[in-house]
């Protein structure tokens, strides 16, 4: 932001010299980048953060400047005389697009003469870096660099059927901006239009066909609220910046659009003659308050460590503009409240809680009165839980060769379609897309890291095994069931398929899972045929494992096989016990026992040790697998052996070889009624 120095000192009196103002305005908070001279006056270059859009004028500098010297600031009173017809007779406006224009005004003047500025109008403007063009844009210039609001002025001849209509473009719609270069609109773009074309983008730059001329003799004055976001979107989607565009992009001051509005037509009839139309049209003529917020004195001191006196306090908060009301007064404010409720003033979009006020007056006073060694009392906070698990997880993982990765939570159609185990409900959608081409919530991380695998592989990088731990969100199943979002650990590689089922395995043991982990093969979307797994903890599902379908690779170009898992972090967490916990050795000793059973092919290895160690209970000390043997002429076709060695042992006393046989009995007992297995004697 360039600010003039004799510019600025038409609001307030600069008594100071040059270097002492720019070490103060850098002190609390506008950065002085640079200052040089520009014929007699004084140009300074300060740097505004994003969210102080109120400096983005004159007028918001000098009230910093009167904050910080306790000086009276001079704000213009706009007059304007009016005569005629009133402006409704002559135009008419319609907002179709409010969430892009939340308030649009306009006025109409009629009869001026467009010529050139006056000539200390023009040093002001050249001093800021504007070419002076004419009276009539000079004026709306000069409004913008006084208070923040941009302003634009159309020629009211070329505004067919004496209508604006604020309202998104059309696909494919062109207009040719002041700049008489000819853009390309989108859907999303917000357009200021006539009853047949666009007339200008909104909040970015004006359209040639309604610039102002020398022939112009009636002027359409607006001045409106454009969002940021649609500005910023349109900006860049047009790479068309301007000073307008910046503004709106941090923010201008709703209520101060009345102000510019009557400011510009008070410059224009004084620089170019003409009368104002009597009357405005105004969209959204109400502003609404601003919530207020609590000061607590004992909390600025907590914070700030230093004690500032009450009625300091309230003369910077004043000054900026704030409101106080005692708290007891004001139902809004929290009746524990032992403090002072100030209202924020409306172009300071920036103070909405207490510890933004505790900011303002921090940096108004002085950082540099804050000593460096005064105490501020800190509350030691302890880790959560969730944070201790999932640093383990990402230790363990990391461990195995796998490496973190974070993609973004909004995908495309093509990316959410690809794989979904969780659920086959159509996913959640965003009004407007947040990447491009990008308006699904995801249901799984599956698809974003394939495609990170893809990217690295087109890269050279084959050994892009990854993993990310991130949300999914998953729509509810139901009318009326709300959706959910999960916690969840993905995992790409081209590791074997028993490898990531064993890091698996591994991350469970080293979490503390008690719960067995038990598999069951399942068909899901995006993975190969009956080459997926739904894994379960206990009989809580817990997530799924599989091979990668060959037509998705091929549409990442990745040449390799890759396994991909989905595990639900919540239930880890929730089943997780990070603490070891002692586990007595008995002082009895065990005795061992091999069993050599025939059964079914298709019973797995952990529904065989789950039957086993829930026939004996406590008295298992451990069961090994041993090996399997698959004969079809002596047991018969779809039958295999399984050895294996069960270990008994007694907390209590020392096992007899009757009790041992007992428990052996109700092993085979079991495996015979559950698993349709015979023993092998």
């Amino acid at each position: 932001m360039l600010v003039s120095w004799k510019w600025l000192s038409r609001y307030v009196d600069l008594s100071m010299d040059v270097g002492e103002l720019e070490d103060r305005l850098s002190f609390s908070g506008l950065n002085h980048e640079s200052t040089e001279r520009v014929g007699d006056d004084v140009v300074i270059d300060l740097e505004v953060t994003s969210n102080r859009g109120d400096c983005l004028g004159h007028l918001g500098v000098a009230r910093e400047i009167g904050v910080l010297y306790d000086l009276p600031v001079r704000f213009p009173e706009p007059s304007i005389e009016s005569g005629g017809a009133a402006v409704e007779s002559s135009l008419g406006v319609e907002n179709r697009f409010p969430e892009a224009c939340p308030r649009y005004t306009a006025r109409l003047i009629r009869g001026v003469r467009v010529g050139p500025s006056p000539g200390w109008v023009v040093a002001f403007l050249e001093a800021v870096g504007i070419r002076s063009v004419n009276n009539v844009v000079d004026a709306t210039n000069y409004v913008m660099f006084e208070c923040g609001q941009p302003l634009h002025a159309f020629d009211y001849a070329n505004v067919s059927g004496n209508k604006i209509v604020v309202r998104p473009a059309a696909a494919g719609e062109t207009m040719k901006a002041i700049d008489h270069r000819e853009y390309t609109l989108e859907e999303t773009m917000c357009v200021i239009a006539d009853a047949e074309r666009a007339s200008a983008v909104a909040g970015v730059m004006g359209g040639a066909e309604s610039e102002v001329s020398e022939s112009t003799r009636d002027l359409v004055i607006e001045a409106a609220v454009f969002t940021p976001l649609s500005v910023r979107r349109t900006a860049r989607a047009l790479k068309l910046h301007s000073p307008s565009s910046y503004r709106f992009e941090r923010r201008v001051d709703p209520a101060g659009v009345d102000w510019a509005s009557r400011r510009v037509c008070q410059l224009i009839v004084e620089w170019a003659g003409g009368e104002v139309a009597p009357g405005v049209i105004d969209t959204a003529p109400k502003v609404s308050p601003r919530s207020p917020v609590v000061l607590r004195e004992g909390q600025l001191e907590r914070i700030l460590g230093v004690r500032i006196e009450p009625a300091e306090v309230e003369r910077i908060l004043l000054a900026l503009g704030c409101v106080a009301s005692q708290d007891g007064g004001d139902a809004s404010v929290p009746q524990d409240a032992s403090g002072v409720a100030y209202v924020p003033p409306s172009w300071r979009h920036d103070l909405a809680r207490e510890a933004d006020l505790i900011e303002e007056v921090a940096r108004v006073h002085g950082y540099d009165k804050i000593p460096s060694d005064s105490p501020i009392p800190v509350t030691p906070s302890g880790r959560r839980p969730f944070d201790t698990s999932m640093e383990r997880v990402r230790g363990i993982l990391t461990a195995s060769g796998l490496s973190e990765a974070m993609t973004p939570s909004v995908v495309t159609q093509r990316l959410d379609e690809s794989v979904s185990p969780w659920t086959d409900l159509p996913s959640l959608r965003t009004q407007t897309s947040m990447l491009e081409g990008a308006q699904r919530l995801r249901r799984s991380l599956i698809p974003s890291l394939l495609s990170s695998r893809g990217h690295n592989s087109a890269a050279a990088n084959l050994e892009a095994d990854l993993f990310e731990i991130a949300h999914i969100y998953l729509p509810g199943d139901g009318d009326e069931a709300l959706p959910t979002e999960e916690y969840c650990l993905g995992m790409v590689s081209g590791i074997d398929f028993y490898r990531l089922k064993g890091i698996v395995e591994a991350l469970c043991e080293r979490m503390g899972v008690t719960d067995p982990l038990t598999v069951e093969s399942c068909e899901r979307p995006g993975f190969a045929g009956r080459g997926a797994i739904e894994m379960k903890l206990g009989e809580t599902r817990f997530g799924y494992l599989g091979l990668i379908d060959e037509s998705l690779l091929k549409r990442w170009k990745i040449s390799a096989p890759v396994v991909a898992a989905e595990l639900s972090l919540s239930l880890l967490v929730d089943r997780a016990r990070l603490v070891p916990q002692q586990r007595p050795i008995s002082p009895f000793p065990s005795i061992e026992r091999d069993l050599n059973f025939v059964l079914g092919d298709s019973v797995r290895w952990d529904a065989l040790e789950r039957t086993v160690r829930a026939s004996v209970g406590s008295e298992l000390a451990d069961v090994t697998y041993r090996e399997t043997y698959r004969d079809a002429s002596k047991d018969g076709e779809g039958r295999k052996r399984v050895l294996f060695t069960v270990q008994l042992q007694s907390h209590q006393e020392t096992l007899s070889g009757d009790r041992a046989d007992a428990l052996v009995d109700s092993i085979v007992e079991a495996c015979r009624d559950r698993l349709q297995a015979e023993l092998l004697r």
